[in-house]
């Protein structure tokens, strides 16, 4: 199983990807003791800032922006977050995702997840985040994890939900993740010409039209 998990934060270290290591650790352990193998691939995208805006501008990506986006291609499952910045995910997530093929997403599973300042900001993963990946047509998970900065106070009673959100959300992921088949690249599976059906043929060995 091939996990790419993509995180937004700007800062070093970010919220943005201790929550993404939290997410990945969770499914990470939910897949292995379902008795598969997992290959992580974690993506900083503040690394890649340069390159994102080369490619929007010029058309191509360079070669370590084409590494990731072929990652994400050949992913079985993603994790992404991103901070909240004014209530929406960060111009470099989605400047990011606008650099994805129009497919890539397609009928994948996606954990979204995203960090701020006050628990205000959260509603930002149900109007911004999920229409988004839903347009790209990604399986979505149905728990998005939102972490504010009291979440992280160990002392709080917000930390243990915020555990548990994550918890639910991981597994949930390593569920869709083991549903489907793991992939191999972007190649459809064609059977050979000698199992394929013959085709339909008119009165005169025409094919049939419409």
């Amino acid at each position: 199983m091939k996990l790419v998990v993509i995180s937004a934060g700007l800062s070093l270290p970010s919220s943005s990807r201790l929550l993404a290591d939290r997410l990945t650790d969770t499914t990470r352990r939910q897949l292995t003791a379902d008795g598969h193998d997992v290959d992580i691939h974690v993506v900083e995208l503040r690394d890649l800032a340069a390159d994102i805006a080369h490619v929007m501008v010029a058309g191509f990506p360079g070669p370590e922006l084409s590494d990731v986006l072929e990652a994400v291609e050949e992913a079985d499952g993603v994790i992404a977050v991103s901070p909240v910045f004014a209530a929406s995910y960060s111009g470099l997530f989605k400047s990011f995702v606008d650099v994805l093929d129009d497919t890539t997403l397609a009928g994948k599973p996606v954990l979204l997840a995203a960090t701020g300042g006050t628990a205000r900001h959260s509603l930002a993963l149900e109007h911004a985040l999920r229409p988004l990946f839903a347009y790209l047509r990604a399986t979505v998970v149905p728990t998005a994890v939102y972490a504010a900065s009291e979440d992280w106070d160990t002392a709080g009673g917000s930390a243990d939900a915020l555990a548990d959100r994550v918890t639910l959300a991981g597994r949930e992921l390593a569920a869709l993740m083991g549903a489907r088949p793991a992939t191999t690249g972007n190649t459809e599976s064609v059977a050979p010409f000698e199992q394929q059906p013959p085709a339909l043929t008119g009165p005169c060995g025409q094919e049939a039209s419409g």
